[in-house]
């Protein structure tokens, strides 16, 4: 099942960790206690679009480019866990082989 929250605290945490930053430093660049932030993280928490607003504006990053990042994320994931069609047997095939 995929959980948006995971998604989501997965590019959060990937975008830090890109700029070399510490949670502590995006914690209090964002005015976020350190330790909701790693839940954040973790996929552990919900943030709300307050709370994810002020996290993006701490890493100078557009909220709209880390919601499409998750729907890409999200996209992969349905495909991947999409189920497959298999072919089924005409009902002429099924007579023929019964006979």
């Amino acid at each position: 099942m995929i959980l948006l929250r995971r998604e989501l605290g997965d590019v959060l945490r990937e975008e830090r960790q890109s700029q070399g930053r510490t949670l502590r430093e995006v914690s209090a660049a964002a005015s976020v206690s350190l330790g909701y932030l790693s839940e954040v993280e973790r996929g552990e928490k919900e943030a709300s679009s307050e709370l994810l607003a002020s996290i993006c504006g701490a890493l100078k990053l557009p909220l709209s480019e880390v919601l499409s990042s998750v729907s890409e994320r999200v996209a992969v994931t349905e495909a991947l866990t999409a189920p497959v069609a298999l072919p089924l047997p005409k009902t002429d095939d099924l007579s023929a082989s019964a006979a």
